[in-house]
């Protein structure tokens, strides 16, 4: 018998989260490792739970099919929550306590990762979620330590990972885990996906320029190239540095410094997508200076080099 793993699946629920779990777990991989996952699905209302696109799994388990599980996945929770639709479903919460404290490794995929902390096994704990809903994930449980800019977190018998497509990355971690990396490798190549992606979803999050209606920060924002420091704003604004501060604060929430730099790599990003712009004339209309300035700050802010995130994103 090989390592089992039993997949949540409930009314709503994304096919695409889903679909990860089966193709990793579910295909008989017997050639890459033997024994492979003894694999099952476990619906909340076995032959009625339909998916976000009214798919009925054909299984016979329901949730009560989570015990003895060596490891539990739950996949996104209904399509568009926590922004709507109804939230985990109660015999889920209690399945996954009961799973855990019998010893399950817990993970969960994007939204999945509400229902664990609804079941209180995030408190303490680092975990992530899709970037979206990060926040959302702090402020409804405070306990939680969320790192919005992963792809995964491992926290050791809990794992979970960002939207969508890093739930891809958080399985063949587990194939790592359990098979070594020669085989998670393996079956990467044959999923056609990289068997590790450097960086974070940080690297994914909207970052537009927006359009600003104050006239100081619509101001700055035409002046990036510059150097521009709270005393020549202050200038410009006709203001005392001490009262510009404080309007940064009340209209942006940040520090004017802070504010530039966020604006700064807003508009690397945007000319790494949409020009062909060397990093060293990009470093200079941005403001930031030379190239290995700008390498250093945009790596710290989205974990990826500017090259690489140009060869990604490049329109």
């Amino acid at each position: 018998m090989g390592i089992s793993v039993a997949v949540t699946v409930t009314d709503g629920i994304p096919d695409f989260e889903l679909s990860i779990a089966c193709e990793v777990f579910g295909m008989d991989r017997r050639d890459l490792a033997d024994p492979w996952y003894d694999f099952r699905l476990c619906a909340a209302d076995p032959g009625s739970t339909r998916t976000q696109n009214g798919f009925v799994p054909d299984t016979p388990y329901g949730l009560d099919g989570l015990k003895g599980a060596d490891t539990v996945i739950v996949p996104a929770l209904c399509n568009g929550y926590p922004l709507e639709g109804e939230g985990p479903d109660e015999r889920l919460v209690q399945a996954l306590r009961a799973a855990h404290a019998a010893g399950s490794r817990i993970v969960s995929l994007c939204t999945g990762a509400f229902a664990l902390a609804e079941a209180g096994l995030l408190d303490g704990r680092r975990a992530t979620t899709h970037w979206l809903y990060a926040d959302t994930l702090a402020e409804w449980h405070p306990a939680v330590k969320v790192e919005a800019d992963v792809l995964y977190v491992d926290d050791g018998d809990i794992m979970t990972s960002a939207g969508r497509s890093a739930g891809l990355d958080l399985c063949l971690h587990l194939v790592r885990e359990d098979h070594g990396a020669r085989v998670a490798n393996q079956l990467a190549r044959r999923m056609v996906a990289p068997p590790h992606r450097s960086g974070g979803q940080a690297q994914f999050v909207e970052a537009p320029i927006p359009q600003r209606q104050d006239d100081l920060l619509e101001w700055a924002s035409q002046h990036l190239d510059e150097r521009l420091t709270i005393a020549s704003m202050a200038r410009h604004a006709g203001l005392s540095s001490r009262t510009l501060i404080r309007r940064f604060h009340e209209t942006t929430g940040m520090t004017p410094m802070r504010w530039l730099h966020t604006q700064r790599l807003a508009l690397v990003r945007e000319l790494l997508e949409c020009t062909d712009l060397s990093v060293e004339q990009i470093a200079r209309r941005a403001g930031m200076g030379n190239a290995p300035n700008l390498r250093h700050h945009f790596v710290r802010a989205t974990g990826v080099t500017p090259t690489d995130y140009r060869r990604t994103f490049k329109q």
